[in-house]
């Protein structure tokens, strides 16, 4: 009997038909909109989302989730991606896959009620808070101090490169509570509302321009010791398992944008002539279009190999690891030549490629460089 791989159902289909609807009607119109104006309406959005509920697709059902898997979630994913907007994109998973999900996996239940809950219901915006001025993918470096106080931590020093950071209810937020290393950091949830944090300069960047990432302060903040999340001290182990769930959604957002731009320049190529021909009939075009739609299928079953891996509750570390540095680095090849086929078209803002070929060079940075993937891939493979 044969397996259907990937196991995509009727629910699935349903789910994207959801998604893509919404994204059609509520995102992808405003994408240009909302990249010169340096922002987009998160809040509103985010209650769209959570009435659709999109907003918890691998969250239990106790909590207002939908206890789907990762296979569902992946399907949301590639159609979110419709919004042709990498800033959008990223917001919505900052609060999905990088802040929320670790309230889940060894929050407390009080912690869950406080905080996930009304996450899922779209009444409260999640950031994480790791990246520092002097630490980024060093995570054992980070300086940003909490020291206890009573049944309090008083936390100082800053955080930067924060999506949602300025306009998040809460922050996961990693400190250094302990000796210099990994063994010293934890992790708090971190109300935004505690009096001795600042939002700074917001932080004027090549691409996803529609979301903020910002420098934040902590001032002396004093955040109650029962926001702690895990144990004291026991924080690195879990940033670095939260990681994997980054790095995976940025494979699929990466997969996705790739079929979404050659998808885009292999119509364009159809309609523009040059020399007596449409573009696209030029054999060096017709060549380089090809390498890059099988390249395509290649990222997608690396991808869809490391959803797998991830959904069957294994240790999917090796299998995201490589995906992320396979289409990471591939996106930026497929929106080179993209850019590159569109000619003086694709340097103008009313072609969707210039925003894409901005959008995507965060995807070998973000969440663990390209450089760290090989790292751990090395590692993993005894080198």
């Amino acid at each position: 009997m044969t397996t259907q791989f990937p196991p995509f159902t009727e629910e699935h289909e349903l789910l994207r038909k959801t998604v893509r609807d919404f994204t059609l009607t509520h995102l992808t119109p405003f994408r240009a909109e909302w990249d010169h104006a340096g922002e987009w309406p998160a809040r509103e959005m985010f209650k769209k989302m959570a009435e659709l509920g999109l907003l918890g697709i691998r969250f239990p059902e106790e909590y207002g989730g939908s206890g789907l898997d990762w296979w569902a979630h992946t399907a949301m994913i590639e159609e979110l991606c419709q919004a042709r907007n990498g800033g959008v994109v990223m917001s919505i998973f900052v609060h999905t896959d990088i802040s929320t999900p670790v309230i889940n996996e060894i929050g407390t239940e009080a912690q869950k009620q406080e905080w996930l809950v009304p996450a899922i219901r779209g009444e409260k915006i999640g950031a994480l808070g790791i990246t520092e001025p002097g630490a980024g993918s060093d995570v054992a470096n980070l300086q940003t101090t909490a020291r206890i106080d009573g049944d309090h931590f008083v936390i100082t020093g800053a955080k930067t490169y924060i999506t949602n950071g300025a306009f998040a209810d809460f922050i996961i937020l990693a400190v250094r509570t302990g000796e210099p290393g990994y063994g010293g950091v934890s992790l708090v949830i971190f109300p935004t509302t505690t009096p001795g944090f600042t939002v700074g300069k917001k932080l004027d960047k090549l691409g996803t321009r529609s979301v903020d990432s910002s420098l934040l302060h902590f001032d002396e903040c004093r955040v109650p010791m029962s926001n702690l999340l895990g144990t004291l001290n026991g924080g690195f182990v879990h940033i670095m398992q939260n990681f994997q769930g980054e790095r995976l959604v940025a494979a699929i957002m990466a997969m996705a944008g790739m079929e979404i731009q050659l998808k885009d320049a292999i119509e364009y190529g159809q309609t523009r002539q040059a020399f007596g021909k449409p573009i696209g009939k030029f054999q060096v075009w017709k060549h380089k279009f090809a390498e890059h739609l099988t390249n395509l299928e290649a990222a997608r079953w690396i991808t869809y190999r490391a959803v797998q891996k991830i959904n069957s509750g294994e240790d999917p570390t090796l299998e995201v690891s490589q995906a992320k540095l396979f289409t990471a680095d591939m996106a930026q090849k497929v929106a080179y030549d993209c850019l590159q086929f569109h000619g003086g078209y694709g340097f103008i803002e009313e072609y969707d490629i210039c925003r894409a070929f901005r959008d995507v060079r965060l995807l070998p940075i973000g969440g663990g460089t390209s450089e760290v993937m090989k790292e751990i891939i090395g590692k993993w493979s005894g080198l």
